[in-house]
């Protein structure tokens, strides 16, 4: 999962996709930069999906590279099996982390890109000092646990903090958001910052999925290149 840190991708959710016929559905968003899975345990998150085994299946027949978004308990223990299963790029919640740093270097070593995940109400600042262990950080633009919430625009101060930290470091770090993300609220999105983007709703419930991918990806990256050019 080879993207430059200032590019602009879109990653569409399955966790608005029919899980009956994921190769199908996986097929619709063919043009996207990577697919974003949601593991959830119904611990960390109010809200129970799929685990290890599907993902590993999910990733044997994905044309595109797996973004696996881990919304569980005992990270540190779980997370490294998915870098063993070739998942392109591994995000854990640092809430759930007892050694953030420890855990980032081990998905590395095993493969993977690392990526740290935050609730929307979880500060950045006190993690900025280890951008440089991280090749993506996601900043949770609704609660976690659920698809189909509206975005939450007392996020985006965060983003931008984020952004300018990321751009003050010169740490090659992707900066992603997740929840509620349509072709209005990617606008905002990329202003603030961000250029990795998880959309659920806003692609599988288009008419073309496809087009959708399209249509935010263009809006993104023009957002998001004003932002660059001020």
């Amino acid at each position: 999962m080879s993207i430059h840190p200032l590019q602009c991708c879109i990653n569409p959710s399955i966790l608005s996709a029919d899980f009956v016929n994921l190769e199908a559905e996986l097929a619709r968003i063919a043009n996207a930069d990577a697919v974003h899975v949601d593991v959830m345990d119904n611990h960390f998150v109010p809200n129970l999906t799929i685990g290890l085994p599907v993902v590993e299946r999910i990733a044997q027949v994905s044309s595109i590279p797996l973004d696996a978004h881990l919304m569980i308990a005992e990270v540190d223990r779980w997370a490294p099996a998915y870098a063993d299963a070739g998942i392109a790029s591994v995000t854990f919640h640092v809430e759930a982390s007892d050694a953030p740093i420890k855990l980032a270097r081990e998905l590395r070593a095993r493969g993977s890109k690392a990526g740290m995940a935050l609730r929307p109400a979880t500060p950045v600042e006190p993690y900025l000092d280890m951008l440089t262990e991280l090749d993506m950080l996601l900043i949770m633009t609704v609660e976690p646990g659920f698809g189909g919430q509206s975005f939450l625009d007392v996020t985006l101060p965060k983003i931008r903090r984020a952004r300018a930290a990321i751009d003050g470091s010169g740490a090659n770090v992707a900066l992603q958001v997740d929840g509620g993300i349509t072709d209005e609220s990617i606008t905002r999105a990329a202003e603030a910052g961000a250029n990795i983007f998880v959309a659920g709703s806003a692609v599988y419930g288009a008419p073309s999925p496809a087009e959708a991918i399209e249509l935010l990806r263009t809006k993104a990256r023009l957002a998001f290149g004003k932002k660059q050019s001020e």
